[in-house]
């Protein structure tokens, strides 16, 4: 029988299963024929303004996640505390403006707070009148009802019997998770976009809140709620950060800039960064960033990177590079 003549390329992809997988990334990435850089890109933007620090953070990542999509933004509602105990009015209503003219169909903003009651934080925020701005529809989910959650079971999971998740984070066809860079003093070292998934777990009514906080894995059980969901699109406000307290109010330094990527390890891992150059608590400035309970239970489950070396900062401007390579610097010094 006459055999089939093949090309080049395909005999060494076809290789791939005798050489192994390593061997021919290697060689196809000397060839050529695959792009050498397959690091998780945080885009960074040293700004003073939030509209600017969302849009530019945002276009500059190249993606358009919410064309022809519904949009499910996830904001950081813990409490009504000012920037950065919740997420700022200016960067949501940025948000919202951004989603529209990138074609992204019905907005929804959904989340729960405490301890401050959901209601009482959206209502103090003036959420519901800044949604009808753009004819967004505001979620508490708090108030989903007993039909409106699903439990899910992480692999090897530190939860007794799993937890319940909010439908409408299950459901969404986009979600864009915009959240702040802050410590916890509460037992959560960090809350950027990991612990932002909290939210998406029910309070009220519910035992998973005492649980978590009771735990002596509580930092393992924050990365396994993300093990739920993917976020679309991570918008991280670094304005002004809490580099110790927090997550409601702390000592305060400003970092100004804005972060924006797809990738939650990533994302935090040059959050954290980010607090070691500004000068942290001990908990931060004491352990490596992949040693951190949070990143490294993420790392098992998955969820993003798995070293500094899989993470590529760009700065959309002079300033932006140069305080990228700064945090670069810092993340590749742990390795």
């Amino acid at each position: 029988m006459k055999g089939k003549i093949i090309s080049r390329r395909e005999f060494f992809v076809a290789g791939a299963g005798i050489f192994g997988l390593s061997f021919m990334g290697n060689f196809l990435r000397k060839e050529g024929l695959i792009s050498s850089d397959d690091r998780a890109e945080v885009i960074l933007v040293k700004c003073e303004d939030r509209r600017e620090g969302v849009r530019k953070s945002v276009e500059a990542l190249g993606i358009n996640p919410f064309k022809n999509k519904d949009v499910l933004i996830k904001p950081n509602f813990n409490t009504s505390d000012p920037t950065p105990g919740s997420t700022h009015n200016d960067t949501l209503r940025e948000l919202m403006a951004l989603i529209k003219d990138m074609g992204g169909k019905k907005i929804r903003i959904g989340d729960r707070s405490g301890p401050e009651p959901t209601e009482q934080v959206l209502l103090k925020k003036n959420i519901y009148e800044l949604a009808k701005e753009f004819g967004a529809e505001v979620i508490n989910f708090d108030e989903l009802g007993e039909n409106g959650y699903e439990r899910i079971y992480p692999s090897n999971s530190h939860w007794k019997e799993g937890f319940l998740v909010a439908k409408p984070i299950l459901e969404a066809e986009c979600i864009v998770s915009t959240c702040c860079i802050k410590t916890h003093q509460f037992g959560g070292i960090f809350t950027i976009s990991l612990k932002n998934s909290v939210g998406i777990v029910p309070r009220k009514g519910y035992p998973f809140m005492r649980e978590l906080h009771s735990s002596p894995n509580m930092r393992k059980m924050i990365a396994e709620i993300n093990y739920a969901y993917k976020p679309s699109l991570i918008v991280v406000d670094g304005i002004e950060v809490f580099v110790d307290g927090g997550p409601m109010q702390g000592e305060r330094k400003r970092a100004n800039l804005f972060l924006a990527g797809t990738d939650r390890v990533a994302i935090d891992a040059v959050g954290i960064a980010i607090l070691k150059e500004l000068g942290s608590n001990k908990d931060i400035m004491g352990r490596k960033i992949f040693e951190q309970e949070q990143i490294a239970r993420a790392v098992e489950l998955g969820l993003g990177v798995k070293s500094p070396s899989q993470i590529k900062i760009k700065g959309v401007d002079s300033e932006s590079s140069e305080y990228a390579k700064r945090i670069s610097k810092i993340l590749m010094e742990e390795i």
